[in-house]
Protein backbone atom coordinates (compact mmCIF):
# COMPACT_ATOMS: atom_id res chain seq x y z
CA UNK A 1 0.00 0.00 0.00
CA UNK A 2 1.54 3.52 -1.11
CA UNK A 3 -1.03 5.29 0.05
CA UNK A 4 -2.08 5.70 3.48
CA UNK A 5 -5.12 7.31 4.78
CA UNK A 6 -4.81 9.21 7.85
CA UNK A 7 -7.11 11.44 9.94
CA UNK A 8 -5.63 15.04 12.12
CA UNK A 9 -6.87 15.15 15.53
CA UNK A 10 -6.18 17.46 18.62
CA UNK A 11 -6.98 17.48 22.27
CA UNK A 12 -6.47 21.30 23.19
CA UNK A 13 -3.64 21.87 20.42
CA UNK A 14 -1.83 18.39 21.56
CA UNK A 15 -2.41 17.01 18.28
CA UNK A 16 -2.08 13.53 16.62
CA UNK A 17 -2.09 11.82 12.75
CA UNK A 18 -4.00 8.80 13.49
CA UNK A 19 -4.27 5.35 11.04
CA UNK A 20 -7.43 3.33 10.98
CA UNK A 21 -6.15 -0.47 11.71
CA UNK A 22 -9.50 -2.20 11.81
CA UNK A 23 -10.20 -1.79 8.02
CA UNK A 24 -8.73 -3.90 5.06
CA UNK A 25 -5.25 -3.43 3.96
CA UNK A 26 -3.84 -2.21 6.98
CA UNK A 27 -1.75 -5.37 6.93
CA UNK A 28 -0.21 -4.52 3.98
CA UNK A 29 0.43 -0.84 5.19
CA UNK A 30 4.04 -2.16 7.02
CA UNK A 31 2.69 -0.74 9.91
CA UNK A 32 2.32 -4.26 11.88
CA UNK A 33 6.30 -4.59 13.22
CA UNK A 34 7.36 -2.57 16.04
CA UNK A 35 10.28 -1.57 13.48
CA UNK A 36 8.24 -0.14 10.97
CA UNK A 37 5.95 1.67 13.52
CA UNK A 38 9.00 3.43 15.18
CA UNK A 39 9.98 4.90 11.24
CA UNK A 40 6.95 6.13 10.80
CA UNK A 41 6.31 7.62 13.56
CA UNK A 42 8.95 9.67 13.29
CA UNK A 43 8.62 10.31 9.35
CA UNK A 44 4.99 11.43 9.94
CA UNK A 45 4.97 13.63 12.92
CA UNK A 46 7.90 15.52 11.91
CA UNK A 47 6.41 19.24 11.20
CA UNK A 48 8.90 20.14 8.54
CA UNK A 49 8.54 17.35 6.05
CA UNK A 50 4.86 15.69 6.73
CA UNK A 51 1.98 16.23 8.43
CA UNK A 52 3.36 16.78 11.38
CA UNK A 53 1.89 15.45 14.93
CA UNK A 54 2.92 15.32 18.59
CA UNK A 55 2.23 11.69 17.79
CA UNK A 56 1.08 8.78 15.78
CA UNK A 57 -2.13 7.22 16.99
CA UNK A 58 -3.30 3.23 15.68
CA UNK A 59 -6.30 2.77 16.10
CA UNK A 60 -7.07 -1.26 16.18
CA UNK A 61 -8.92 -3.71 16.99
CA UNK A 62 -9.01 -5.13 20.69
CA UNK A 63 -6.92 -7.96 21.95
CA UNK A 64 -8.85 -8.59 25.43
CA UNK A 65 -12.14 -9.39 26.05
CA UNK A 66 -14.00 -6.29 27.50
CA UNK A 67 -12.37 -3.77 25.07
CA UNK A 68 -13.75 -1.92 22.18
CA UNK A 69 -10.61 -1.09 20.62
CA UNK A 70 -7.27 -0.58 21.13
CA UNK A 71 -5.04 2.25 20.84
CA UNK A 72 -0.89 2.47 20.12
CA UNK A 73 0.80 5.69 20.71
CA UNK A 74 4.11 6.40 19.30
CA UNK A 75 5.78 10.03 19.99
CA UNK A 76 7.70 11.78 17.45
CA UNK A 77 10.89 10.14 18.65
CA UNK A 78 9.64 6.61 17.80
CA UNK A 79 9.47 5.44 21.19
CA UNK A 80 6.15 3.61 22.68
CA UNK A 81 3.94 5.38 25.37
CA UNK A 82 2.01 3.32 27.63
CA UNK A 83 -0.86 5.88 28.44
CA UNK A 84 -1.92 9.14 26.49
CA UNK A 85 -4.92 11.26 27.75
CA UNK A 86 -5.40 13.67 25.05
CA UNK A 87 -4.62 10.57 22.69
CA UNK A 88 -7.57 8.70 24.18
CA UNK A 89 -9.93 11.33 23.48
CA UNK A 90 -9.21 12.13 20.15
CA UNK A 91 -9.20 8.15 19.27
CA UNK A 92 -12.51 7.63 21.35
CA UNK A 93 -13.87 10.66 19.34
CA UNK A 94 -12.83 8.90 16.16
CA UNK A 95 -14.47 5.27 17.03
CA UNK A 96 -17.51 6.95 18.38
CA UNK A 97 -18.00 9.48 15.16
CA UNK A 98 -17.77 6.44 12.87
CA UNK A 99 -20.33 4.57 14.82
CA UNK A 100 -17.76 1.83 16.33
CA UNK A 101 -18.80 2.33 19.92
CA UNK A 102 -21.91 3.98 21.92
CA UNK A 103 -20.98 6.53 24.61
CA UNK A 104 -19.49 4.55 27.20
CA UNK A 105 -16.88 2.22 25.49
CA UNK A 106 -13.19 1.10 26.81
CA UNK A 107 -9.92 1.32 25.37
CA UNK A 108 -7.03 -0.97 25.66
CA UNK A 109 -3.68 0.44 26.37
CA UNK A 110 -0.21 -0.60 27.11
CA UNK A 111 -1.47 0.95 30.37
CA UNK A 112 -4.08 -0.69 30.62
CA UNK A 113 -8.26 -1.08 30.19
CA UNK A 114 -9.23 2.31 30.67
CA UNK A 115 -12.64 3.55 30.51
CA UNK A 116 -14.25 5.77 28.70
CA UNK A 117 -17.37 8.11 27.74
CA UNK A 118 -18.97 10.87 25.52
CA UNK A 119 -20.36 13.93 27.40
CA UNK A 120 -21.25 16.07 25.14
CA UNK A 121 -22.05 15.58 21.28
CA UNK A 122 -22.46 18.64 18.60
CA UNK A 123 -25.50 18.86 16.26
CA UNK A 124 -24.16 16.63 13.59
CA UNK A 125 -23.56 13.84 16.92
CA UNK A 126 -20.28 13.95 16.40
CA UNK A 127 -18.75 13.66 19.41
CA UNK A 128 -17.02 17.26 21.41
CA UNK A 129 -15.71 15.94 24.61
CA UNK A 130 -14.98 13.03 26.10
CA UNK A 131 -13.82 11.75 29.60
CA UNK A 132 -11.40 8.64 30.43
CA UNK A 133 -11.06 7.08 33.71
CA UNK A 134 -6.70 6.59 33.52
CA UNK A 135 -6.91 4.37 36.68
CA UNK A 136 -5.56 4.42 39.73
CA UNK A 137 -2.01 6.50 40.36
CA UNK A 138 0.88 4.23 41.79
CA UNK A 139 3.49 5.92 44.20
CA UNK A 140 5.36 2.77 44.55
CA UNK A 141 8.94 4.57 43.65
CA UNK A 142 9.89 1.62 42.02
CA UNK A 143 6.84 1.02 40.18
CA UNK A 144 7.41 4.48 38.40
CA UNK A 145 10.49 3.96 37.94
CA UNK A 146 12.66 6.21 40.11
CA UNK A 147 15.87 5.60 42.44
CA UNK A 148 15.50 6.71 45.73
CA UNK A 149 16.96 6.97 48.88
CA UNK A 150 17.63 3.93 51.02
CA UNK A 151 14.67 3.72 53.08
CA UNK A 152 13.71 1.41 50.11
CA UNK A 153 12.42 1.29 46.91
CA UNK A 154 8.13 1.28 47.82
CA UNK A 155 9.19 5.08 49.15
CA UNK A 156 7.06 7.31 47.81
CA UNK A 157 8.76 10.41 46.29
CA UNK A 158 6.49 12.87 47.39
CA UNK A 159 7.72 16.93 47.56
CA UNK A 160 10.74 15.49 47.27
CA UNK A 161 14.28 17.10 47.46
CA UNK A 162 15.54 17.13 44.04
CA UNK A 163 18.92 18.28 43.36
CA UNK A 164 19.80 18.70 39.48
CA UNK A 165 22.65 20.46 38.01
CA UNK A 166 23.05 22.83 41.24
CA UNK A 167 19.55 23.49 41.13
CA UNK A 168 17.28 22.74 44.11
CA UNK A 169 14.10 21.30 43.25
CA UNK A 170 10.92 19.38 45.27
CA UNK A 171 9.75 16.63 43.29
CA UNK A 172 6.72 14.64 43.65
CA UNK A 173 7.01 10.95 41.27
CA UNK A 174 3.96 8.87 40.13
CA UNK A 175 2.76 6.41 37.59
CA UNK A 176 -0.47 6.61 35.95
CA UNK A 177 0.13 4.39 33.15
CA UNK A 178 3.05 6.11 32.45
CA UNK A 179 5.79 7.84 34.73
CA UNK A 180 5.20 11.34 35.28
CA UNK A 181 7.58 13.98 37.66
CA UNK A 182 5.61 16.91 38.69
CA UNK A 183 7.37 20.26 40.20
CA UNK A 184 5.28 22.97 41.86
CA UNK A 185 7.13 26.52 40.61
CA UNK A 186 6.07 29.70 41.31
CA UNK A 187 5.91 30.71 37.47
CA UNK A 188 5.52 28.84 35.15
CA UNK A 189 5.71 30.90 32.44
CA UNK A 190 9.10 31.66 33.45
CA UNK A 191 11.20 28.54 35.05
CA UNK A 192 13.38 27.52 32.24
CA UNK A 193 11.29 24.17 30.62
CA UNK A 194 13.28 24.06 28.20
CA UNK A 195 16.80 23.70 29.94
CA UNK A 196 14.86 21.63 33.27
CA UNK A 197 12.60 19.47 31.29
CA UNK A 198 15.17 17.51 29.23
CA UNK A 199 17.86 16.97 32.17
CA UNK A 200 14.66 15.76 34.21
CA UNK A 201 13.67 13.71 30.98
CA UNK A 202 16.72 11.72 31.00
CA UNK A 203 17.70 11.84 34.68
CA UNK A 204 19.34 8.13 35.55
CA UNK A 205 17.31 8.45 38.59
CA UNK A 206 13.92 7.58 36.32
CA UNK A 207 15.58 4.63 34.35
CA UNK A 208 12.77 4.57 31.52
CA UNK A 209 12.66 8.42 31.65
CA UNK A 210 10.24 10.33 32.78
CA UNK A 211 7.38 12.70 31.70
CA UNK A 212 7.59 16.18 33.92
CA UNK A 213 5.01 18.58 34.56
CA UNK A 214 6.05 22.25 35.65
CA UNK A 215 2.91 22.90 37.76
CA UNK A 216 1.52 26.77 39.17
CA UNK A 217 -1.13 27.14 41.95
CA UNK A 218 -3.33 30.14 40.00
CA UNK A 219 -6.46 29.61 42.62
CA UNK A 220 -7.93 26.99 45.12
CA UNK A 221 -8.97 24.60 42.20
CA UNK A 222 -6.51 26.15 39.50
CA UNK A 223 -3.19 25.22 38.57
CA UNK A 224 -1.10 26.28 35.06
CA UNK A 225 0.37 23.55 33.31
CA UNK A 226 3.62 22.90 31.05
CA UNK A 227 4.64 19.83 30.30
CA UNK A 228 8.00 18.21 28.91
CA UNK A 229 6.84 14.78 27.26
CA UNK A 230 9.40 12.01 27.28
CA UNK A 231 10.38 11.41 23.35
CA UNK A 232 8.35 14.76 22.25
CA UNK A 233 9.57 17.82 24.14
CA UNK A 234 7.46 20.57 25.47
CA UNK A 235 3.80 19.91 24.07
CA UNK A 236 0.74 22.66 24.35
CA UNK A 237 -1.19 20.23 26.22
CA UNK A 238 -0.49 16.55 28.18
CA UNK A 239 -3.52 15.07 29.35
CA UNK A 240 -2.32 12.22 31.54
CA UNK A 241 0.26 15.04 32.61
CA UNK A 242 -2.80 17.34 33.49
CA UNK A 243 -4.30 14.47 35.78
CA UNK A 244 -0.58 13.84 37.30
CA UNK A 245 -0.11 17.74 38.38
CA UNK A 246 -3.98 17.32 39.82
CA UNK A 247 -3.18 14.63 41.66
CA UNK A 248 -0.07 15.92 43.54
CA UNK A 249 -2.04 19.43 43.71
CA UNK A 250 -4.54 16.85 46.17
CA UNK A 251 -2.31 14.56 47.95
CA UNK A 252 0.78 17.14 48.25
CA UNK A 253 -1.71 20.41 48.86
CA UNK A 254 -4.83 19.57 49.57
CA UNK A 255 -6.81 20.70 46.73
CA UNK A 256 -10.32 19.88 46.44
CA UNK A 257 -11.14 16.24 43.99
CA UNK A 258 -12.48 18.25 41.19
CA UNK A 259 -9.62 20.59 39.85
CA UNK A 260 -9.44 22.60 36.29
CA UNK A 261 -5.82 23.09 34.48
CA UNK A 262 -5.02 26.17 31.83
CA UNK A 263 -2.21 24.86 29.68
CA UNK A 264 -1.16 26.29 26.28
CA UNK A 265 -3.54 24.75 24.00
CA UNK A 266 -6.56 25.07 26.34
CA UNK A 267 -8.39 23.39 29.38
CA UNK A 268 -8.39 20.28 30.88
CA UNK A 269 -10.90 18.97 33.97
CA UNK A 270 -10.00 16.45 36.62
CA UNK A 271 -11.52 14.38 38.81
CA UNK A 272 -9.55 12.25 41.41
CA UNK A 273 -11.33 11.37 44.95
CA UNK A 274 -8.03 9.99 46.40
CA UNK A 275 -6.09 7.07 47.20
CA UNK A 276 -7.35 3.92 45.65
CA UNK A 277 -9.55 5.75 42.89
CA UNK A 278 -8.79 6.27 39.62
CA UNK A 279 -8.48 9.65 38.08
CA UNK A 280 -10.74 10.92 35.31
CA UNK A 281 -9.72 13.33 32.91
CA UNK A 282 -11.93 15.44 30.82
CA UNK A 283 -11.82 17.55 27.84
CA UNK A 284 -12.18 18.29 24.16
CA UNK A 285 -11.53 16.32 21.17
CA UNK A 286 -11.61 17.78 17.84
CA UNK A 287 -10.98 15.74 14.43
CA UNK A 288 -9.46 18.73 11.73
CA UNK A 289 -8.60 17.14 8.69
CA UNK A 290 -8.55 14.00 6.56
CA UNK A 291 -5.91 13.05 4.03
CA UNK A 292 -3.73 10.54 2.38
CA UNK A 293 -0.18 9.55 2.81
CA UNK A 294 2.03 9.25 -0.04
CA UNK A 295 4.50 6.33 2.08
CA UNK A 296 7.34 6.24 -0.44
CA UNK A 297 7.54 10.31 -0.67
CA UNK A 298 7.31 10.67 2.99
CA UNK A 299 10.68 8.35 3.53
CA UNK A 300 12.73 10.14 0.82
CA UNK A 301 12.19 13.62 2.51
CA UNK A 302 11.59 12.29 6.29
CA UNK A 303 14.32 13.81 8.78
CA UNK A 304 14.50 11.39 11.87
CA UNK A 305 15.03 12.17 14.82
CA UNK A 306 16.51 10.26 17.17
CA UNK A 307 15.45 8.70 20.17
Amino acid sequence: MTRLPFVKLHGCANDYVLVDGFGEGYGSAGLTAPGDREAFARAVCDRRTSVGADGLLLALPPSVAGAHGRMVMLNPDGSEAEMCGNGLRCLGKFLFDRRRVAREFTVETRGGLVAMSVDEVDSSGRATRLTAALGVPDFDRANVPMSGPMTGPSTPALDEPFELANRALRVSALRLGNPHCVVFVDDVERFPVHSVGPALERDPRFPQRVNVEFVQVAGPDLLLLRTWERGAGETLACGSGAAAAAIVARKVYGFPPDVRLKLRGGELAVRWAGDGWPALLSGPAVEAFAGELDRAALYSRAVYREA
